[in-house]
């Protein structure tokens, strides 16, 4: 089979299964790349003349061209994805990919937030007008709930609950998210100073968050509330991102006793080990007072 014939049948397999514009985008573009230099560096124009050799060659091309560790890794994780896809619709009769080696990464330890760096990130925020109400609750659902940076800009306001949330994730997965008294708290006060600000306005969206304008909340805005809230706390030392209070709401869930198989789902995760990467970001602190609690001798003397 002709590679650009089973590359765009793939794309559309992709799309099918939902995957976000972003998700797309560096799809197209890492097979449109792996094309180019099988076509050109390898007179390769058919998926099944495609050897292993030839995509270790692809590999060092890329380390060649200074492209980091991190990227290569990131990048061939994609080439896999099409070649296991190719394999389940036998179109080959292995994912060849899975031999290729990549750049081993060093593990780093996330330096997290803690409970207190969270806390004035959150009280940094005030109710004395929508945008402050708004930004308070962002945070607070971050933080309480660990939701991904598309998910909080792309939640409906018919999908918050009494006392839960709808979510829905990557490749169109939904699932249900407690809400906290706390957080309730929060979010009532905020839909009430929002009802108000939007009085007589044009609305353009059903999204949960709103730019000023009515309409969803940009990647850049978010982007923008987040840093503010890290700017207002005086955290300087740590990346204030979605991902780190994605990262604070795991911690937090794995200390007061949670299972990795519920945080699993909780956090969207269609793999468990994606889920224990988490783990592996836990403070040594953290990992001794956890310990300490589950300590079977500790247990026995109570």
């Amino acid at each position: 089979m002709f590679l650009d014939d089973v590359m765009q049948e793939y794309i559309y397999h992709c799309l099918a299964k939902g995957f976000t514009k972003k998700t797309m985008i560096n799809k197209r573009q890492e097979l449109k790349q792996l094309k180019s230099f099988l076509e050109e560096k390898r007179a390769i124009t058919e998926l099944e003349n495609i050897t292993i050799h030839d995509l270790k060659a692809y590999v060092r091309t890329k380390q060649s061209s200074g492209l980091k560790p991190q990227s290569i890794v990131s990048m061939f994780k994609m080439i896999k994805a099409f070649f296991s896809w190719c394999e389940k619709e036998e179109y080959i009769k292995e994912n060849i990919a899975k031999k290729v080696e990549t750049p081993k990464l060093p593990k780093k330890i996330l330096k997290g937030f803690t409970i207190q760096e969270v806390d004035k990130m959150i009280n940094s925020f005030t109710y004395k007008n929508y945008f402050e109400a708004r930004n308070k609750a962002i945070i607070a659902m971050l933080s309480d709930c660990g939701l991904r940076a598309m998910e909080i800009r792309g939640l409906r306001t018919v999908n918050v609950k009494e006392t839960t949330i709808l979510v829905n994730g990557k490749g169109n997965k939904e699932r249900y998210i407690f809400i906290s008294p706390a957080l309730k708290k929060i979010l009532i006060k905020y839909e009430r100073i929002k009802k108000e600000y939007f009085k007589g306005k044009t609305v353009s969206t059903d999204c949960y968050f709103l730019s000023y304008k009515g309409s969803e909340l940009s990647h850049v805005g978010l982007d923008n509330v987040i840093k503010e809230a890290g700017r207002r706390a005086g955290i300087e030392d740590k990346r204030v991102s979605p991902h780190t209070f994605r990262h604070f709401f795991s911690v937090q869930c794995i200390l007061n006793g949670i299972d990795i198989y519920t945080l699993s789902k909780l956090l969207g995760h269609s793999e468990l080990q994606t889920t224990q990467t988490y783990l592996q970001s836990l403070e040594d602190l953290e990992l001794i007072n956890k310990a300490m609690a589950s300590s079977p001798l500790m247990n026995l003397a109570k």
